[in-house]
């Protein structure tokens, strides 16, 4: 494979995979499974009000799980859960910049959920790759705030 300009600027933005979101119906039990599984409770509980969702966080190496339960009924994650059931909504990858990463996805044909970059859960500035561009998954870019 050839390293073209934008696979040098991927490398260099895209810095690691930093959580793995999985929408869930009821998250008190979700926690309760999760639990178990790793062997340690959730580390934060956040309302993102703005998303209609509650979020729990669970590091598990330098990786995180984000669990979402819908807390509106019109939420994504309320539509998603309805349409596919609970499981993988997302997957979140850290950036840099994440106004020249969005800038430059486009520029490669992808489309976003949003045209602009929002605050999200875990003190992030995020942004969604639709789908429909990326192989049926829903991509997440964010960003720690400073």
């Amino acid at each position: 494979m050839k390293n073209t300009p934008s696979r040098g600027i991927f490398f260099v933005l895209m810095k690691k995979i930093e959580h793995i979101g999985i929408a869930v119906k009821d998250l008190k039990l979700a926690n309760e499974v999760f639990e178990k599984i790793f062997g340690k409770s959730h580390y934060k509980v956040e309302k993102v009000e703005s998303e209609g969702v509650s979020t729990s966080f669970f590091q598990v190496g330098e990786t995180k799980i984000e669990l979402l339960e819908a807390v509106t009924k019109d939420s994504a994650i309320a539509k998603y859960i309805e349409n596919r059931a609970e499981g993988i909504h997302h997957l979140a990858v850290e950036v840099d910049d994440i106004h020249a990463e969005m800038k430059r996805l486009k520029s490669e044909g992808f489309q976003f959920t949003r045209d602009e970059v929002f605050k999200g859960a875990d003190n992030k500035l995020v942004c969604f790759i639709h789908p429909r561009t990326a192989n049926g998954v829903l991509i997440e870019l964010c960003q720690e705030i400073k």
